[in-house]
């Protein structure tokens, strides 16, 4: 008798439990529910476009190939947001001192996206040794006279570099008289891309078989460009981005050797730091100063 009560007990309390428990499940599904209609859309790109203007000459999308070449890059770079996005901030700091200095070495602006992909307009190092926004090599670099020394690396160094490869591209155009060949060759090199056109027997870029990073290299120069240009079809803000603005400097003659850029940097009524920020070239604390003098940047 007792053990039929405790059973009788125990099957009460499980309905209760159960009654409760159904209860809870129905008010929790009223309440998370949303209507469908509150539930904002997914973003749709914008469609690929047909030509593409680059250095002055439209880049008609010919064929299924170009243009899904396109159109990966364009996706990869739109959902792309915190590299974008940082490019974007960047790029309104550093493109007018680029554009200013493609312009007076004659080499078509649209070269400013070549040095976004290369670095994203940071003073990058790669692994296999390449450093600053145009990623030079020692050697390249030192070919282009740039210097490289235990004081400084002129490859961190935005005016100098942008110089140094405005005369790669002019020596390359020279070889192959189209921007976008010049442009491949950036990174494949110019042996390699004539190579490549002889041994395939064509004469445009967009009919070579190339390796993965050369094939896709171009397109993805063309795919900022498209973004860059056309910021909010590709579902960019530029009232809400807060972008870098252009740094004001006073640009200071070093006349004598310092061992002290610490002090020296005092003297001027700045700090070390803001030195080397602006001048991430400076390897140390010293520089040497020989037949000429050197420019350092400080805040204005």
């Amino acid at each position: 008798m007792a053990v039929s009560r405790f059973l009788l007990a125990l099957l009460s309390l499980f309905f209760v439990f159960f009654f409760v428990r159904c209860n809870e499940l129905e008010s929790s599904e009223e309440t998370t529910v949303q209507p469908t209609e509150e539930i904002s859309d997914s973003f749709v790109l914008p469609p690929t476009p047909d030509t593409v203007l680059f250095c002055g000459k439209q880049i008609v999308m010919k064929n299924f190939d170009m243009k899904e070449r396109l159109d990966k890059e364009l996706i990869v770079n739109t959902f792309y947001h915190s590299s974008t996005i940082q490019a974007l901030k960047r790029a309104n700091r550093y493109f007018p001192i680029l554009e200013e200095l493609l312009k007076d070495q004659g080499i078509p602006e649209d070269f400013k996206y070549l040095c976004l992909i290369e670095s994203g307009l940071t003073q990058a190092v790669s692994p296999a040794g390449a450093k600053g926004f145009w990623q030079f090599m020692p050697a390249t670099a030192k070919e282009f006279d740039l210097r490289i020394d235990k004081e400084m690396d002129e490859r961190l160094h935005i005016e100098k570099s942008t110089l140094a490869a405005c005369s790669y591209l002019k020596k390359a155009f020279q070889r192959f008289n189209d921007w976008t060949l010049v442009a491949a060759s950036y990174n494949m090199g110019v042996g390699g891309v004539g190579k490549a056109l002889k041994d395939q027997e064509v004469e445009e870029y967009f009919d070579l078989h190339l390796n993965n990073e050369t094939s896709r290299y171009v397109f993805r120069i063309l795919a900022l460009k498209v973004i860059f240009e056309d910021l909010e079809n590709y579902g960019f803000d530029r009232e809400n981005l807060e972008l870098y603005e252009p740094i004001e400097v006073r640009k200071i003659e070093l006349t004598e050797t310092t061992d002290s850029l610490k002090h020296w940097a005092k003297e001027q009524g700045s700090n070390y730091h803001m030195l080397k920020v602006l001048n991430p070239w400076i390897k140390g604390d010293k520089l040497t100063v020989g037949e000429t003098s050197i420019i350092v940047d400080l805040p204005k």
